[in-house]
């Protein structure tokens, strides 16, 4: 009996293209501006002293800037930089200049699940601030009471049966009372690994079909 869902964002409650062509778009044309402004904050002097372990050298404003440019250009998932992103989009969705994006399914379903009486959690590369602003600041309102709980890549990487194993630790329930739901179906061979359920999310010609797990084309064709 599924006790609860642990969801992906980008394809699966969320499209991949506001992502790509809007978030991280602007994260890129507001970093260097940011990090001059904002050099004195604790959690931006962390994330800095993060990048810096991860390269091994000490690294000025600029060349920590060129440093997570490049990250970005390779789409690489490092804690760092996920937690830079989300500080800048803080700014953008207080401004109003950015809004979160779910598919129009999304928050029906959300609240169907909450109702009967399922914990929801979220699973992103995004970091979890990230994740707590796209549901957030959505055109449904803000769907952040629906969750109990979010989880990054500081719990380990997306495509890692470890991952997995550890957010079951953390969420107290066995692998076959979750389902998790992505697109991706190197992720969901992971969560498989580890004891859960799965759900392929087929919402356009981005996604690859993985054949190993049930699939759906959008949140309404989920049954539980």
């Amino acid at each position: 009996m599924i006790k609860a869902i642990l969801t992906d964002i980008e394809g699966t409650t969320s499209s991949i293209d506001f992502v790509h062509d809007t978030l991280f778009p602007y994260a890129q044309q507001h970093l260097r501006r940011f990090l001059r402004e904002q050099a004195g904050d604790d959690a931006v002097q962390q994330a800095l002293d993060d990048v810096e372990a991860i390269v091994g050298q000490d690294l000025s404003i600029n060349e920590a800037a060129d440093v997570l440019e490049q990250w970005i250009a390779e789409d690489r998932k490092a804690t760092p930089l996920k937690t830079l992103q989300g500080l800048i989009w803080k700014v953008g969705y207080d401004s109003g200049e950015l809004q979160g994006h779910v598919y129009a399914d999304t928050p029906a379903a959300l609240q169907r699940w909450h109702a009967n009486g399922h914990k929801l959690y979220v699973y992103s590369s995004g970091s979890v601030d990230a994740q707590k602003l796209i549901f957030g600041h959505t055109a449904y309102g803000d769907l952040t009471p629906l969750f109990s709980g979010y989880f990054d890549t500081r719990i380990g990487g997306k495509r890692e049966r470890s991952s997995y194993t550890a957010i079951l630790r953390e969420i107290g329930l066995p692998g076959e009372a979750v389902l998790f739901l992505s697109d991706i179906g190197a992720e969901l061979d992971a969560a498989h690994a580890a004891g859960m359920r799965t759900c392929q999310l087929l919402r356009d010609d981005k996604a690859m079909p993985n054949d190993a797990h049930p699939q759906a084309r959008d949140f309404d064709e989920i049954r539980l």
